[in-house]
């Protein structure tokens, strides 16, 4: 299974960006998926959630409101829309799949198989 994040780039505070992740080698219903991100000297960190139905997601408390995540199983296709951007959301975005094991929230860099190499987002103030 490979994952592919696309889409990062430069953004001002306030502005809009959405990222893409392409899943192949895989069906993408398999899996629930999540977004992580790693600023510079920071651990990677929990980002968003969505099952492998994309009926159930979660995010993390300093994005709520901010970030929405949905997916197109019939195109292999995760995105992760970010509004209301902030400089402290500047990192490298991941995409990462898990199998589906149950109806539950997967928020531990180690819960996930398969991870794609990340895209960077730049918020300057």
């Amino acid at each position: 299974v490979q994952l592919q994040a696309s889409g990062g780039g430069l953004a001002q505070a306030g502005g809009s960006m959405s990222l893409s992740c392409a899943v192949s080698g895989g069906t993408l219903s398999s899996f629930d998926m999540g977004w992580f991100r790693q600023a510079p000297g920071r651990e990677r960190e929990f980002v968003a959630h969505i099952d492998w139905t994309g009926a159930s997601t979660a995010y993390t408390d300093s994005v709520k409101g901010r970030f929405t995540t949905d997916r197109d199983n019939a195109k292999n296709t995760v995105h992760l829309q970010m509004n209301s951007l902030k400089p402290e959301d500047t990192a490298v975005y991941y995409c990462a799949a898990k199998y589906y094991t149950g109806r539950y929230i997967a928020t531990q860099v180690a819960q996930y198989a398969f991870w794609g190499r990340g895209t960077q987002v730049t918020v300057s103030s």
